[in-house]
């Protein structure tokens, strides 16, 4: 039998052999054979005896754990086998570790201990209480925005419109019996969850051909729950572009990438997230968006069994829960399969996802693509109007370095210029409850204004000058 997730050979007996046992009793159990080499070839124990009296107190002694030592017979010659039993509760050889992953013995430290302890206690991170923080630090438009989404999709009754947020907490299991809030809550619905997680918010960098083509960046933070919402308005805004054609008289104007698909991997990397590590990342490249969260795969899992038809295994589990009754996501572990029926029926490539670099990243790759004659990338996909002619060409998807002032209004735009000038005093609250948005997506449109609209004296006694003629 040769060495698995669950067998280890050792040729000879030595005191340090004592992590591999620490790792078989963090992991799933197994079982260490001395005197047998690693190729399966018997050697041998001269001192089996021995070992028999001294390996059970040495493994008692420096882990608190009880192992079945064992003296068999091989091919003529003494072997020790012993039997590790799977823990319950975490164990440590010397104030270390150890894990057994595959055929290898790993020594856990940082983000991966910590995830492991919280594991084998049989938490997970998302329902840990956070001591300091109550409910003073929910954001209640936030919990209102969760709730309309749930009772539109039919997954909260109405009633639950006149719940107060306490309430709403409890019924989500977001809240203690004595006020305090788990890290969930904070995350979904907190005014400032950074405040206790400095890593959760989403950065998106347009590059070039390389990543070291970084050409600008944003970052979007605030509560999880509507940081989908602001980084699609923001890729609108300024990163993908959206083609306009006419289905009659009315205006169209679609994402190049279908809005499902990629709200749809921006959902999983936010629910998935591994909020002990580092930033959700999106770059955004002349051919292709590539999205990371930090987080690996569930055990023994592969990108090969991701990919193939799979259960619901959410690593947030309160988190996954209040997205889907808000009817962001279904609970049956089909949001790549979305993903990729999303691009296949717009005629686009398939993605890759790639276990990366302690996390997971999908690539999703633009429309196609073609070099003028002067080295710009443009959209080969020309729209057509319902009679079938051309009647817009899509603007170059990779933007000089320094590009114009003012890049083509979408219609979003034309509406808050043309509310600007009939009233030049209009906040931004005002702005959003006229276009019915929220008040985030007015200020990222109106940031991408710059050059067209001013902002002249104070925030609170200032007006708006709006420029007439487009340069």
């Amino acid at each position: 039998m040769a060495e698995s997730q669950n067998v280890e050979y050792k040729e000879s007996w030595r005191d340090e052999y004592l992590k591999w046992v620490c790792g078989f009793a963090n992991a799933q159990g197994g079982i260490i054979y001395i005197g047998i080499k690693d190729d399966g070839s018997v050697r041998g124990v001269k001192n089996a005896k021995k070992l028999m009296e001294e390996l059970p107190n040495k493994i008692a002694n420096t882990m608190g754990i009880v192992c079945d030592v064992n003296m068999q017979q091989k091919d003529g010659a003494d072997i020790i086998q012993i039997v590790v039993p799977q823990s319950n509760v975490p164990v440590s050889y010397q104030g270390q570790y150890h894990y057994r992953s595959g055929t290898t013995k790993q020594e856990l430290k940082g983000i991966a201990l910590q995830n492991f302890i919280i594991k084998k206690m049989g938490f997970t991170w998302d329902k840990i209480i956070q001591e300091n923080a109550d409910i003073k630090e929910i954001d209640e438009g936030a919990v209102q925005y969760f709730l309309r989404r749930a009772v539109n999709c039919g997954r909260m009754t109405s009633s639950a419109l006149n719940d107060n947020v306490q309430t709403v907490l409890e019924n989500l299991d977001l809240i203690d019996g004595s006020g305090k809030l788990t890290n969930a809550a904070i995350l979904l619905f907190g005014k400032k969850p950074s405040r206790y997680f400095p890593l959760c918010d989403f950065r998106i960098g347009r590059f070039g051909s390389r990543q070291s083509d970084l050409m600008f960046q944003d970052v979007i933070d605030g509560n999880i729950i509507q940081m989908a919402d602001k980084v699609i308005e923001v890729l609108r805004a300024k990163y993908l572009i959206s083609p306009i054609h006419y289905e009659g008289l009315q205006r169209i104007e679609s994402l190049e990438i279908p809005e499902d698909v990629l709200r749809e991997a921006i959902l999983n990397a936010i629910i998935h997230k591994d909020y002990l590590g580092a930033h959700i990342q999106m770059r955004v490249y002349n051919d292709s968006v590539e999205i990371w969260n930090q987080g690996n795969l569930p055990e023994n899992w592969t990108v090969e069994s991701l990919m193939q038809k799979h259960s619901s295994h959410p690593r947030n589990p309160n988190i996954a829960n209040v997205f889907y009754k808000s009817g962001f996501i279904e609970n049956w572990g089909r949001g790549i399969d979305k993903i990729c029926r999303g691009l296949k029926d717009a005629g686009m490539r398939e993605p890759v996802y790639e276990n990366n670099d302690g996390g997971v990243l999908v690539k999703i790759y633009r429309k196609d693509s073609f070099v003028s004659s002067e080295g710009t990338e443009f959209n080969a996909m020309a729209t057509e109007n319902a009679g079938g002619s051309s009647i817009e060409q899509n603007p170059p998807l990779n933007p000089p370095l320094n590009p114009p002032l003012n890049p083509p209004l979408t219609e979003l735009d034309e509406q808050i210029m043309r509310i600007m000038k009939e009233n030049p005093s209009v906040t931004y609250d005002e702005l959003a409850s006229l276009l019915h948005k929220n008040r985030d997506t007015i200020k990222v449109h109106i940031n991408a204004l710059k050059g067209r609209v001013m902002r002249v004296g104070s925030k609170k006694n200032g007006h708006w000058e709006v420029q007439d003629e487009r340069k």
